[in-house]
């Protein structure tokens, strides 16, 4: 089991209701995280769902979903930038 941190930016963040999280996971990865939170139902199925396109971090790098998590790891998830 691996405690971590996750935060919550932008439009996930507000459809939350905060803005990090202590987690205790056994996932290996942040697809099997990602995951995880879906399996939690409510808001976290509606806004990290798997159709919706959500950007990852892993301690502050993006990531794919095969990036492998450590214990006292952060995560952040955030809804893709658009620039004009």
């Amino acid at each position: 089991m691996k405690t971590i941190t996750v935060r919550y930016f932008a439009s996930i963040r507000e459809a939350i209701g905060q803005g990090s999280e202590s987690v205790q996971t056994t996932a290996a990865n942040l697809g099997t995280l990602r995951d995880e939170l879906i399996a939690r139902g409510g808001a976290h199925a509606t806004s990290l769902a798997r159709g919706r396109a959500v950007r990852m971090a892993l301690n502050q790098n993006l990531s794919d979903e095969a990036a492998v998590l450590a214990d006292g790891a952060e995560v952040a998830f955030f809804p893709p930038v658009t620039g004009g």
